[in-house]
């Protein structure tokens, strides 16, 4: 089973949330999402809701600055995610 935290400012500052498991929609626990740990597992994050959007794979790691890290404009975030299954 995989885990991943997500912080609502970069370099892991501001409030988190803490999932182990897909999420449509982050904005539903945190106001934005750009920086993020993932303590095991992997998952892919997605700039909009609802799995849409630019997404990239991330694996056991820290993730300090989302926007750096997608490439993606200063106004967007990580808005959702899914758990990838380890066989």
């Amino acid at each position: 089973m995989g885990r991943i935290i997500f912080y609502e400012d970069r370099n892991f500052q501001g409030r988190s949330y803490e999932t182990g498991s897909d999420c449509a929609e982050l904005t539903s626990y945190l106001s934005r999402c750009n920086s993020c740990r993932v303590e095991s597992g992997c998952f892919m994050v997605y700039e909009r809701p609802n799995y849409m959007g630019h997404q990239m794979l991330v694996r056991r790691g820290e993730y300090p600055d989302n926007q750096r890290l997608m490439g993606m404009s200063t106004s967007d975030c990580i808005r959702s995610c899914r758990m990838i299954p380890m066989v």
